[in-house]
């Protein structure tokens, strides 16, 4: 039998009872929950990752909804277990779901929730820096000064790669991967290189447009190019970064063969899911090209590295912090919470998952719609929701 785990409390008599599996940033969320009449229960135990029977003993006998992350496993034991429990609604704090068996929670009558629309930005921005921090030798260069080793300038010292001109390469140009794509664009001037199995008429029409702007400035325009492969990309690009859904035809999407395709000095960046690397290949890879550089957010065993990983000079790499902005992590807290409550509550599915900018405004009340339900069709719940509806 499960340990009891410790929880806070808000709003002890409300009506619904809604847990959350770990505290979240911000108390909007929070706030939306106990208006909507639940009484709300955080999980404070100092465990990093809940397991399944952990999960299990927050839901109890009676739940209404649960709040989950995405480092959790929820599948047909912990949905049925919500069911039982008299549960009907399902949140991720996260735009992902391959955490989640969808079909599970179908099948148990249990709506999920995830919260795109808040993450594309500040994943991108991530993804740039961490170009620029491995394009750049950054860390290296600060572990070199925190260790006293720093004796004077040298012509030598720290050399990297000049990013614009060059090639950005990007395997998956839906929302973040356009965003990334622009920053780099309009930040460094570099060309354009994509592979999508869908054109992205938008991100090419920028491009075009941008260049036209550099002409008229009488600089040289950047240019854009529509991959017909994933191997083109990599042939092609100076620096690579991937933003693909993780399923059966991503996954070691880059592997040993693909990464022999790459230039000697290139970069590949990785703020997607870490099984799209096969990361043991990569580690092998970057033994034996030591100019070869990577930014990693994600890992293939995450929390664990790979082994060798962690001595590499010529990687960075930080614990998934993609949509780790103070505003991204308040609006998936926001858009999960209200997943929960409006499910709770009976109001229908928000007609555009695309545009979720009217639950983030923190000086309105919300429409009365859940943000985003990646079953709704299944389920067949409505579809509605108008601005001038408020919770």
């Amino acid at each position: 039998m499960a340990k009891q785990l410790r929880v806070q409390v808000w709003n002890p008599a409300g009506k619904h009872r809604v847990v959350s599996t770990k505290p979240m940033p911000g108390t909007r969320w929070i706030g939306l929950l106990t208006a909507a009449g639940c009484r709300v229960e955080v999980c404070t135990e100092n465990k990093t990752i809940l397991s399944v029977e952990d999960i299990r003993s927050l839901i109890g006998t009676q739940c209404d909804g649960v709040i989950g992350q995405l480092t959790e496993d929820w599948g047909e034991e912990l949905f049925a277990a919500l069911r039982k429990a008299g549960g009907h609604a399902f949140s991720n704090m996260a735009v992902g779901y391959n955490n989640v068996d969808v079909d599970a929670a179908t099948r148990n009558g249990i709506s999920v929730g995830n919260t795109p629309g808040v993450l594309t930005e500040t994943t991108a921005e991530l993804a740039a820096a961490l170009t620029l921090a491995a394009a750049r030798r950054v860390v290296e260069a600060d572990d070199f000064m925190r260790a006293g080793k720093y004796e004077g300038w040298i012509p030598t010292l720290f050399v990297g790669n000049l990013l614009k001109g060059q090639t950005v390469g990007v395997v998956g140009a839906g929302r973040i991967g356009a965003a990334y794509a622009r920053m780099m664009i309009e930040g460094f001037k570099m060309n354009l290189i994509y592979y999508d199995l869908y054109q992205s008429t938008r991100l090419e029409n920028y491009v075009t447009a941008y260049g036209e702007f550099l002409k008229s400035r009488r600089e040289v325009p950047v240019t854009w190019k529509r991959a017909t492969t994933v191997e083109e990309v990599l042939g092609e690009a100076d620096v690579v970064s991937l933003h693909p859904v993780l399923d059966k035809t991503t996954y070691h999407l880059i592997n040993k063969e693909r990464l022999a395709l790459m230039k000697k000095e290139a970069i590949l960046v990785n703020a997607s899911r870490g099984p799209v690397i096969d990361e043991a290949a990569l580690v092998e890879h970057l033994k034996e090209n030591p100019m070869f550089r990577v930014g990693l957010d994600v890992f293939e065993d995450e929390p664990h590295m790979k082994p060798g990983l962690e001595k590499l000079p010529n990687a960075v790499v930080v614990p998934h912090i993609a949509s780790a902005s103070k505003w991204t992590r308040e609006g998936m807290a926001t858009l999960a919470a209200l997943n929960v409550a409006a499910k709770i509550k009976g109001y229908p599915v928000w007609h555009d998952s695309n545009n979720v900018e009217p639950f983030l405004d923190e000086n309105s009340t919300p429409p009365l719609a859940c943000p985003s339900i990646v079953n709704s069709k299944a389920l067949g719940l409505r579809i509605g929701g108008k601005p001038e509806s408020k919770l």
